[in-house]
């Protein structure tokens, strides 16, 4: 089924270095993915006259900036108009009635076809699994003099709730100043996922080497751009199935190649607690893969992640044994010039994380065979004013204070 799109109304507001035309163009082709098995085409329509006779038709206002999740909402039943404090922000409805829709677009006193249904985005769906947050869907009018508004508002809206503590509370405002200089010059995420790779390779050979102060400064660097190359390919809308490929395959390998070049490099240094230095190196690699694949098994526990199941595991993931906590940790051993301790630290803590990350995938599997699939404390309807509001504050989503500079 071929979708017809048109946008009634044109800011002049660029957000992100995008205009509503090409933002509106790249979000549906990514709902487009998502949802594929919908619709087939998303055909562009410029002229309201060249709209079909039949068909449905997408609409939109381009007063108005989205999320992704928000236009999904609209397209997920026909005939429903979107609306934000009754001001007309999109609609999805039979073709033979884009006229009247888009006539009430722009004259609200223009009454709406019948049988129209109108939702606001707090009727849709507020728990976003991929983004490990809870916030209603992203709807916000542009005005001229709210620009800066609405990017600190995009740019928080593109960050994981649930995450390590050096990415939650130090990375958001330099990288989001960063992600500004990226957007302006045309420097797209893989273009920065290439250079953390480049970091990647140069701080495994100083750590080989002993050089543990230049490479934490490689790997922190590198640990920074990661930060900035996901938050840049969501503000401009350039996310694509290779740059998350290439993203994550990244991330995902070469943390333990990091502690066993560090290893290597330990001089003299011959193990603890009658562990060798190679049994050390399996402890790592083996603790590393087993708690991913926790993460991977959880998922079948219900519609959540290991992370966002309860508070409790939201809390740990700030300090769960992934790359930048064992980058603190590294860190600490060579300001007190004893490198070992960051290797003992980083072996130690993650088998112990791992460890509870598997207790985790125990309980959840209890729980959900007795009272059927695992949802996370993030969907609840009071979240945001009941028992976890404290924990809901922290980790709902990274609010807009976080990323004003």
């Amino acid at each position: 089924m071929t979708i017809y799109a048109f946008v009634s109304e044109v800011s002049e507001v660029h957000l992100w270095g995008l205009d509503t035309q090409q933002r509106l163009r790249r979000q549906l082709n990514e709902v487009g993915k998502i949802i594929k098995g919908e619709f087939s085409e998303v055909s562009w329509v410029d002229h309201a006259d060249d709209l079909p006779a039949t068909g449905q038709v997408l609409i939109f206002n381009g007063n108005f900036v989205f999320e992704n999740r928000t236009i999904e909402g609209v397209i997920d039943s026909p005939n429903r108009v979107l609306q934000r404090e009754n001001e007309t922000a999109a609609a999805f409805v039979d073709a033979e009635k884009s006229a009247k829709v888009i006539d009430h677009m722009r004259d609200q006193s223009q009454p709406l076809p019948g049988d129209i249904e109108i939702i606001r985005p707090g009727d849709l769906r507020a728990f976003d699994i991929s983004l490990r947050r809870s916030t209603k869907p992203f709807l916000e009018q542009v005005f001229l003099n709210n620009r800066d508004e609405l990017e600190n508002k995009l740019y928080g809206n593109a960050y994981r709730g649930i995450t390590d503590l050096v990415t939650k509370f130090v990375w958001p405002r330099p990288a989001k100043r960063v992600v500004h200089v990226c957007a302006n010059l045309g420097i797209t995420p893989n273009m920065v996922t290439t250079t953390g790779l480049a970091l990647v390779i140069a701080a495994s050979f100083l750590f080989l080497h002993g050089y543990y102060a230049w490479g934490l400064l490689a790997g922190w660097i590198m640990t920074f751009l990661d930060t900035v190359d996901g938050k840049l390919a969501r503000v401009t809308i350039r996310s694509s199935k290779f740059g998350h490929l290439y993203d994550h395959l990244i991330d995902l390998i070469h943390p333990p190649f990091w502690y066993i070049m560090w290893g290597a490099s330990l001089i003299g240094f011959s193990g603890v607690m009658g562990l060798s230095v190679d049994q050390m190196n399996w402890a790592i690699v083996i603790a590393y893969i087993s708690g991913r694949l926790v993460e991977v098994f959880f998922q079948l526990l219900g519609s959540c992640g290991v992370f966002t199941w309860r508070p409790l595991d939201a809390w740990f993931r700030l300090i769960t044994a992934r790359r930048n906590p064992c980058m603190i940790l590294l860190t600490l051993s060579v300001f007190a010039g004893r490198p070992e301790w960051g290797f003992i630290a980083v072996t130690f803590w993650t088998v112990l994380t791992t460890v509870i990350l598997n207790l985790r995938l125990l309980h959840g599997a209890i729980v959900r065979f007795r009272q059927g699939p695992l949802n996370s404390w993030l969907s609840e309807e009071d979240v945001a004013t009941g028992t976890n509001a404290r924990s809901y504050a922290i980790f709902g989503a990274t609010t807009v204070s976080n990323v004003q500079s």
